[in-house]
């Protein structure tokens, strides 16, 4: 037989006797057959690696974090408990300790004040979230914008004391009518046995009609009322949400991309001042949910995202990228769902609404607030907040910087 050649990437391979390949091929075949069929299924078990049991841990692992996930997010809703809200009062003692029997057991923290103009400069800074106003005309004073949830609370209270002075007035009506009719029967009792009717038949001034016009109707007035592009509150209050993911997502991208820790500096304050800019163009020139100084506001979102940013770079400088779920839990999972973004702090169980203005979301959900509709509040605490969480990053970045430094200097010596 003629020699066979291929020609393989410009090789030539000459075989002399072709009827051998097949031969080769299959004598190859039966060794890895009957060193497959040789082998024990003991043998084949100690061979292959424990991934059976990897992958229940990992299952069990990952459920555990959704659970985690889900009751950090859903505790705070569920627990919510309306207690100890501020709450001015102008009237006398009595008036106001019926108002406090009459509210649910420990909801209201009434603080008597002497004038209108005084709880609605409570009001205005935020040291109550409403008032009663129990004069002749009696009013109830509601803020929107400070919380929808203790405005409608509030509003439920105005009905019922409507209803309550309704009743009142029905009572009276009834007893002048039941008076007038006494008063009637005597005079026709006297006209029929000739004496003369005495006074007036229907009661001294007694007008029951006119009684009951004269009920007292509870007013209730919105002192700081939301914007007409967010009538119901909801924009601001998911408007924390954006700004804690998006502090997340910048301090993974510049963590993993940047890897010079003096550029990961550089990265937080660059993100900030242009993560600030863009957010607050969003939600106030375009959406509409934060309302007053764009400047201010501007300022307030990149502090809030720069701090999430400077924290997780801070940790992958001096640990390293697995730090990376440190900032992620501090923010989202520990702070983000007691920052009181969506109810009054004092809805929360214990101090825990307290403890969340100390994070990064609740600081900034708070001064956004107060910025947008409150301008008389005080502020400082939450400016201070931010600032110090940024501060914390930054000095986290530098520390990491430094000692990576000396060991790569006693690397080279």
């Amino acid at each position: 037989m003629y020699p066979s050649r291929w020609f393989h990437n410009e090789r030539v391979f000459v075989f002399d006797d072709w009827t051998d390949v097949p031969t080769q091929i299959l004598s190859r075949e039966d060794k890895a057959d009957r060193s497959a069929v040789s082998e024990t299924p003991e043998q084949a078990a100690q061979a292959a690696p424990p991934q059976f049991g990897r992958a229940i841990l990992v299952a069990v692992f990952a459920a555990a974090v959704v659970s985690l996930v889900l009751l950090a997010f859903s505790w705070p809703t569920v627990t919510a408990d309306p207690k100890d809200l501020p709450i001015a009062a102008v009237g006398d003692e009595q008036q106001i300790d019926q108002i406090a029997e009459n509210a649910p057991d420990g909801m209201l923290d009434l603080k008597r004040v002497d004038s209108r103009a005084e709880a609605v400069q409570l009001i205005e800074e935020r040291e109550v979230y409403g008032a009663f106003v129990l004069e002749d005309e009696p009013e109830i004073l509601i803020a929107k914008a400070a919380s929808p949830a203790v405005a409608q609370q509030l509003s439920g209270i105005g009905t019922q004391m409507q209803h309550s002075i309704d009743q009142q007035a029905i009572s009276g009506l009834q007893e002048g009518t039941k008076k007038m009719q006494e008063q009637m029967q005597k005079a026709l009792e006297a006209a029929a046995s000739g004496q003369p009717p005495q006074g007036n038949p229907a009661g001294e001034g007694a007008d029951p009609a006119a009684s009951a016009m004269e009920v007292p109707q509870v007013k209730i007035t919105d002192v700081v009322p939301l914007s007409d592009d967010d009538p119901s509150g909801a924009g601001l209050a998911i408007a924390g949400l954006p700004l804690t993911l998006g502090g997340i997502v910048g301090g993974v991208l510049t963590s993993m991309g940047i890897r010079s820790r003096r550029m990961r500096l550089v990265g937080t304050i660059v993100y900030g001042v242009v993560g600030g800019l863009a957010l607050a163009l969003i939600m106030q020139t375009w959406f509409g949910i934060l309302q007053g100084n764009f400047g201010l506001n501007a300022v307030a979102i990149g502090l809030s995202i720069a701090a999430t940013v400077g924290l997780i770079n801070g940790f992958v400088s001096l640990i390293g990228p697995a730090s990376i779920a440190i900032g992620a839990v501090l923010t989202m999972l520990i702070g983000n769902p007691i920052a009181s973004l969506n109810q009054p702090k004092e809805f929360l169980a214990g101090n825990w609404g307290d403890i969340g203005q100390f994070f990064v979301p609740g600081a900034a959900g708070t001064l956004l607030r107060d910025l947008s509709y409150f301008p008389d509040a005080p502020m400082a605490l939450q400016w201070w907040v931010l600032s110090a969480w940024l501060a914390v990053g930054i000095a986290l970045i530098l520390v990491g910087h430094v000692i990576a430094h000396r060991k790569a200097h006693s690397a080279a010596h």
